[in-house]
C-alpha cells in the first residue's frame, strides 16, 4: 500500500511579529501587550496615507498609557504662521491672578514621524507635567508632513516657541527665566533644533529634553530615502527589523517629510540633522532618553556626546529593554513610569523646585 509523504509545514510568521533574534532582548511586559495588540495588524506607514488620516482608530493602536490628572483649566488658542494657523494647547495648573510669582514653562512638539500625531498624542503627559511641577504647558499642533513637509514642522514650531515668549508671558503669567522645551521622536528632533535657534536668537532656556530623537537625517539615508550602507549608526543594523520603528518605518517618514528624491539644496541642512550644527556652544542643559532596543538610540546618544564635548550639561538614560515608544504605555511599563518620574525630576531641577 502506498503511503503520501506528508507536506512539510511552512511556518509565516505573522506581520509585525518581533523578530526571534530579538525576542529574548525585549522587555517580557511589551512582549505580551505588543503581541496581543500589534501582531497581525497592519501599520500606518503599510497603508495610503489617505487611508490612515480617515481611519486613525483602525490603524493607531493605543493601549497601557495612563490617564492624565484634572489640572484647573485646558484651553487652545490660535497661533499665527506661515499661510495659516496652528493649534496651541494650553494647561495652567491654577487660576493665573491667583498666582504669587510667575510660573514656569515647558513647550512640547509631539511625536509621530513629522506625518502623524496631533495634541491628543501627549495630553496626559502635559496634564501629569502641569500637576506635579505647577508649570505652564503649551503643547505644539505643529502641521504634518505630507501635505506640509519639511520646513513646515520646524518652522511652525519655531513660530509656536517666538509665539509663547512674545505674546503669551502676561496673559499667562511667565517666567521667561524657567523656559523647558521637550519632545518625543521627531518632537525630540524638533526641540534639538529650536534650542539652537533659541540661542542664536536670544532666548534663554532652562533645559531641553530630548527623548529618543532623530537628530541626522542626512547622516543616515540616502537622498531616495534608502539607509546608507556606511550608516555611522550600529543601531540600524542591530535593530533594523526592531518593532515599533523599524527600519521600513523610517524610511517611509523620510520620503513623507523630505519628498524623494531629497532636494539637493537639502544635503548641507542642519536642521534636517542637529547633530551637524556647527556651533553647540552656550546650548541649554540637557536630558537626553534613548531606548536599547530603538533604532534611533545610537544617533540620540552620539548627539549627547557632542553637547558634552561642547562643555553642555548633560544627563542621559537608555532605557534597557523598551522599544522606541515605550514612554506612552506608562500604565504597564516600569520604565515608561520612571520616564514619567525623571522628566519632573528634571524639570524641577531646571525651575529650581527641587
Amino acid at each position: 500500500m502506498a503511503t503520501t509523504k506528508s507536506q512539510p509545514e511552512i511556518y509565516q510568521p505573522l506581520l509585525n511579529s518581533i523578530p526571534n533574534n530579538l525576542l529574548s532582548r525585549y522587555d517580557p511586559v511589551f512582549v505580551e501587550y505588543y503581541n496581543k495588540f500589534n501582531v497581525g495588524r497592519l501599520q500606518t506607514h503599510q497603508i495610503p496615507i489617505e487611508e490612515a488620516r480617515n481611519n486613525p482608530s483602525k490603524y493607531t493602536i493605543s493601549y497601557g498609557r495612563a490617564e492624565g490628572p484634572e489640572v484647573f483649566r485646558v484651553t487652545e488658542q490660535k497661533c499665527a504662521v506661515d499661510g495659516g494657523k496652528i493649534t496651541i494647547r494650553i494647561f495652567e495648573p491654577e487660576p493665573c491672578k491667583d498666582s504669587d510669582a510667575n510660573r514656569p514653562v515647558y513647550i512640547n512638539y509631539h511625536a509621530g514621524g513629522w506625518t502623524f500625531g496631533g495634541l491628543h498624542y501627549d495630553d496626559p503627559f502635559c496634564r501629569r507635567l502641569t500637576k506635579e511641577i505647577g508649570c505652564v504647558c503649551f503643547d505644539v499642533d505643529y502641521r504634518l508632513a505630507p501635505e506640509n513637509p519639511y520646513p513646515t514642522p520646524i518652522e511652525d514650531s519655531w513660530m509656536a516657541f517666538k509665539w509663547i515668549y512674545d505674546e503669551k508671558v502676561r496673559e499667562f503669567n511667565l517666567d521667561v527665566s524657567r523656559v523647558a522645551i521637550g519632545g518625543v521622536s521627531a518632537g525630540g528632533h524638533i526641540a534639538a533644533v529650536i534650542a539652537h535657534l533659541a540661542r542664536d536668537a536670544g532666548y534663554p532656556l532652562s533645559l531641553q529634553v530630548l527623548a529618543v530623537p532623530c537628530v541626522d537625517l542626512t547622516g543616515v539615508f540616502t537622498r531616495d530615502g534608502k539607509i546608507k550602507a556606511d550608516c555611522p549608526y550600529e543601531s540600524y543594523r542591530e535593530l533594523f527589523d526592531t518593532v515599533g520603528l523599524p527600519a521600513e518605518r523610517m524610511m517611509y517618514l523620510h520620503q513623507t517629510f523630505l519628498g524623494s528624491p531629497r532636494p539637493l539644496e537639502y544635503e548641507n541642512h542642519w536642521k534636517l540633522s542637529p547633530i551637524n550644527a556647527q556651533n553647540f556652544d552656550n546650548l541649554a542643559p540637557a536630558f537626553i532618553i534613548t531606548a536599547e532596543m530603538d533604532i534611533l538610540r545610537d544617533e540620540g546618544e552620539a548627539y549627547g556626546r557632542k553637547l558634552m564635548a561642547a562643555g553642555i550639561k548633560v544627563k542621559s538614560h537608555r532605557h534597557k529593554g523598551m522599544p522606541h515608544h515605550f514612554m506612552m504605555m506608562d500604565g504597564i511599563l516600569e520604565s515608561a513610569m520612571e520616564y514619567n518620574r525623571e522628566f519632573e525630576e528634571a524639570l524641577k531641577e531646571a525651575f529650581s523646585l527641587a
